[in-house]
């Protein structure tokens, strides 16, 4: 005989309504276990081997602007097929499919705030939403972050963080290269300061236009860097590639970078960059 008994079947919580545990820890890629909340602290990057992990645009405005305070902008603008595009998914399809995944409309977010004091635009790049590619819609946020600095005379930071132009778009795509080179021009000849950030992985058709166009290029450690990948450079030289020719490190040592910066110091170097550099105009002062 049982010395306990069941009076009421069935009173497991239904599979449909459990709640999954929350995940509160992180395996770097050293194999190390850590908190997630110590993992943000750290502004994503592994504190055991200095991994920076990619982050979304919604995580760097909140590591930049001053207590993660900021105003985004131009949140309405959406991508659209104008090719009428097919593949095995329509165009369509994989745009909802990237809304639902990453949680926003687009490969690129732009917000301002102030960055300890200093006005500051940033429009990031989200390598979540189609590998961070670039689009008609994604040359017009940047187009219109720089008219935004223009405008209210502001400098302007775009991290970038993407496998290129977007196939799906191709004329349109590629339009934007010229687009976005064209408006960092009128950005030089009011001198006002234009910083490129180059996160992992920046390739293609955007590092062949605004990321290369910084006033200072600058990029996070051990960031992938470069226009092709290296099967295809290989495969048209017929050499093989000194090793880690695409890291941050070695586009640094032959000239295309002016400094490397581990992202827990970003905040702190660009103000102190801007200071040396930048007069800020709507900085009040005291009488």
């Amino acid at each position: 005989m049982s010395w306990f008994h069941r009076k009421n079947k069935n009173i497991t919580t239904p599979t449909n309504e459990k709640r999954d545990s929350p995940n509160m820890w992180f395996k770097t890629p050293s194999g190390t276990i850590i908190l997630k909340k110590e993992l943000k602290d750290n502004n994503w990057v592994c504190p055991d081997d200095n991994h920076h992990l990619t982050i979304t645009p919604k995580q760097y405005f909140e590591i930049l602007f001053d207590e993660g305070k900021y105003t985004e902008i131009n949140t309405n603008l959406t991508p659209l097929n104008p090719l009428e595009f097919k593949d095995t998914k329509t165009y369509e399809k994989r745009i909802n499919e990237a809304n639902a995944k990453s949680g926003v409309n687009e490969a690129a977010q732009s917000a301002y705030g102030k960055m300890n004091g200093i006005d500051f635009m940033v429009t990031a790049m989200n390598f979540k939403y189609i590998g961070g590619s670039m689009g008609a819609v994604v040359g017009e946020k940047i187009a219109r972050s720089a008219d935004y600095c223009l405008e209210n005379r502001i400098p302007l930071m775009v991290i970038s963080q993407s496998g290129g132009a977007r196939m799906m778009e191709a004329g349109f795509s590629l339009m934007q290269m010229a687009k976005t080179s064209a408006k960092l021009a009128l950005l030089s000849e009011a001198k006002i300061p234009y910083i490129s950030l180059l996160t992992n992985p920046t390739t293609g058709g955007v590092t062949a236009s605004f990321a290369m166009l910084g006033d200072f290029n600058i990029a996070e450690p051990d960031a992938l860097i470069g226009f092709a990948g290296p099967r295809v450079i290989r495969e048209t030289i017929g050499k093989d590639l000194p090793k880690g020719f695409q890291i941050a490190d070695f586009v640094q040592e032959h000239g295309f970078l002016d400094f490397i910066v581990d992202r827990r110091e970003l905040k702190s170097k660009l103000t102190s960059l801007l200071k040396m550099v930048w007069i800020n105009p709507n900085k009040k002062t005291k009488k």
